[in-house]
């Protein structure tokens, strides 16, 4: 005679429940991990168009004349595009009224920007790709702004003088 349970439904009572929950859990934890293997694309495509898109305005910003070379290096001998000492800038211009001129960024960026010690132009046009991404990251609801409104190379035009090339790339200069 072959062994096994004497009612066949036996065998199937028992496995019924740890087979359902075991299910359960499978299809969760499947579920969660196509979840995470998809955002994490997704991440990587943002992070991929964003680091392009700087390169592409660095390189139109070059082609403008726009770009700066390093003018100072700290203590631990960082290099900066931003002058060490503060430039004396033209009067009349406040903090939040430069910043505007760049378009994308409103009164509500150009405070955020000033909480953390950008309130001119050339700042912006210094910031290196690096500088520019962890600035970025640091705009909460705002983030993504600078890659897709293409600030850096609007403020490189801008900090340089060339209403332009400006105009010709980003269209009439307000205010």
């Amino acid at each position: 005679m072959a062994a096994g349970p004497q009612n066949p439904n036996q065998a199937i009572d028992m496995m019924v429940p740890i087979t359902v929950t075991h299910v359960i859990l499978i299809l969760v934890l499947a579920v969660l991990a196509i979840a995470g293997i998809w955002w994490g694309t997704v991440l990587r495509r943002r992070n991929a168009a964003a680091q392009q898109q700087m390169a592409e305005d660095f390189a139109v910003a070059e082609e403008h004349n726009a770009t700066t070379e390093p003018t100072a290096v700290s203590s631990d001998g960082a290099v900066s595009d931003v002058p060490a000492e503060p430039v004396a800038e033209a009067p009349a211009a406040t903090p939040a009224t430069e910043l505007t001129k760049i378009k994308g960024l409103g009164p509500k960026l150009a405070a955020t920007l000033a909480e953390r010690g950008i309130t001119r132009i050339d700042q912006i046009a210094a910031l290196t790709p690096a500088q520019a991404a962890e600035l970025d990251a640091t705009l909460g609801t705002f983030q993504g702004r600078m890659t897709r409104d293409r600030w850096i190379e609007q403020a490189k035009l801008l900090a340089a003088g060339d209403h332009a090339g400006y105009e010709a790339a980003f269209g009439k200069l307000g205010g």
